[in-house]
């Protein structure tokens, strides 16, 4: 199937370059030439627009920064949509909107397979990513060739919405795991513990998280760039607190971890990166949560390898 690649950012860069680099010839289109460039340099081809990729491709994966976003590219794409064509939408969006959009999708013949990620950015460089995949089992098992070579572990979650809804689930678990690692480096270090050794402590604990083994390193290195910033932390869990009332689910922890990443957003700037949020800690202590030896960048140690499907236990 000839493949298509639409938004060249800080995760989908990332994941296209995972296809190129395992041998899928790849048409690529951003509104970021320079990205684009870098991409012909490697290999793939210009897409030249949203339109004209979908009319040249058999599979037209996006990763794109909103549900806004989504949206308007998918209204370029949608004039070249037809039988046998697959969108493959691997942004965190609106788990309704994905719905309606693969309602718009299927009356002119095509189909759509949402395939968030989860995992973090360096994992997105290796492949190592996990892909949670929702939609057509038949549409799912064309692209999971694909979606193996984006992720170590994908899981087919059911109807088209599912995914989306796991997803942004996940993302607040880790918003919520971020703020309280926050909370707990600092107390340590205003109680004179070691925080190297704390950060071990907590390693080889129960209350060790794949947050910590990420985002703590880079709160404590200084280097606070997780690449993933506070406005796209509180889209995700605005969008799981809205999933949470279109159920009647009277959530307490979630209302204020967006007050918190707001708070946040008001001192550092829309944009800041997430890992920040440790800064509020320290302005209001005046202590520096910091120890040496941690690196100032996550890499990836686990060596790439193709990727395969996860049963669910039944």
């Amino acid at each position: 199937m000839k493949t298509g690649f639409i938004g060249l950012g800080a995760v989908g860069g990332k994941l296209a370059g995972n296809l190129l680099n395992n041998g899928i010839g790849l048409t690529v289109h951003d509104l970021d030439e320079t990205r684009v460039h870098d991409f012909i340099g490697k290999g793939a081809s210009n897409g030249g627009s949203a339109a004209q990729i979908m009319r040249d491709c058999d599979v037209v994966i996006t990763s794109l920064p909103s549900p806004a976003v989504s949206d308007a590219v998918l209204a370029e794409m949608l004039p070249n949509m037809g039988p046998g064509k697959i969108w493959v939408e691997m942004s965190t969006t609106d788990p309704d909107m994905i719905v309606t959009q693969a309602e718009r999708v299927a009356a002119v013949g095509a189909v759509a397979v949402e395939a968030p990620v989860s995992g973090g950015c360096h994992r997105a460089a290796t492949g190592n990513i996990s892909i949670f995949a929702g939609g057509d089992r038949v549409a799912f098992e064309k692209v999971l060739p694909l979606l193996t070579i984006l992720g170590r572990n994908v899981l087919h979650t059911g109807d088209i919405g599912s995914a989306s809804k796991l997803k942004v689930m996940t993302n607040y678990l880790a918003t919520a795991n971020l703020l309280t690692l926050c909370e707990a480096l600092t107390t340590m270090k205003a109680a004179g513990l070691d925080l190297a050794t704390t950060y071990e402590a907590i390693r080889i604990s129960s209350g060790n998280s794949f947050v910590h083994e990420t985002e703590s390193q880079l709160i404590l290195s200084g280097s606070r760039d997780v690449d993933f910033a506070m406005d796209l932390v509180q889209k995700d869990i605005g969008l799981f607190q809205q999933l949470a009332e279109a159920h009647n689910v009277p959530l307490e922890i979630s209302p204020q971890i967006i007050a918190m990443i707001k708070d946040g957003q008001d001192r550092y700037g829309q944009s800041a990166q997430s890992d920040r949020m440790i800064e509020r800690l320290e302005e209001a202590t005046g202590l520096r949560v910091l120890a040496d030896g941690f690196p100032t960048e996550l890499i990836d140690d686990e060596p790439p390898a193709r990727g395969a499907e996860v049963t669910v236990t039944r």
